[in-house]
């Protein structure tokens, strides 16, 4: 491998829209996302989960089964 091609990693702080910020490592010192794993409504349960039992329903009233 070649020497002194690689960028120097530093403290990074990274800071959500909802006003979260956490630390971690990166090439850039302040980073800015939209949505974070605390407002991300996967990671908050405020995500709406998809009724098998309506696809079951829709199927079975398509083909008249019971």
């Amino acid at each position: 491998m070649r020497a002194n091609i690689h960028p120097e990693m530093k403290d990074a702080t990274v800071k959500c829209a909802c006003g979260a910020t956490f630390k971690t490592k990166s090439v850039k010192e302040n980073i800015e996302v939209e949505v974070c794993s605390e407002c991300h409504p996967f990671y908050t349960n405020k995500q709406g989960n998809v009724s098998k039992a309506g696809k079951i329903e829709k199927f079975n009233r398509k083909y008249n089964l019971k």
